[in-house]
């Protein structure tokens, strides 16, 4: 698994390893922890999105009935 790097405050890192001893963890799972549910909203959202957009795609359309024009048809109708 590849390591990051993050920067934070002397306070803050205090503060947030207090924290996880407290919820008998670690900062690193912590982390972890939130990054995944993070990248786990992100797809639920994607998902919800592609799911709204098929919805309106199936409410809109529209039966056109069969294609009773040939293309030649329409071209020679414009000129």
């Amino acid at each position: 698994m590849p390591n990051i790097t993050l920067s934070l405050d002397q306070a803050t890192i205090k503060k947030v390893r207090r924290i996880a001893m407290e919820k008998n963890t670690t900062l690193t799972a912590m982390v972890r922890e939130y990054l995944e549910q993070v990248a786990a909203r992100d797809e639920a959202e994607k998902q919800r999105n592609l799911a709204a957009l098929r919805q309106s795609f199936a409410c809109l359309s529209r039966d056109m009935g069969e294609r009773s024009w040939r293309r030649e048809d329409l071209h020679d109708r414009l000129s």
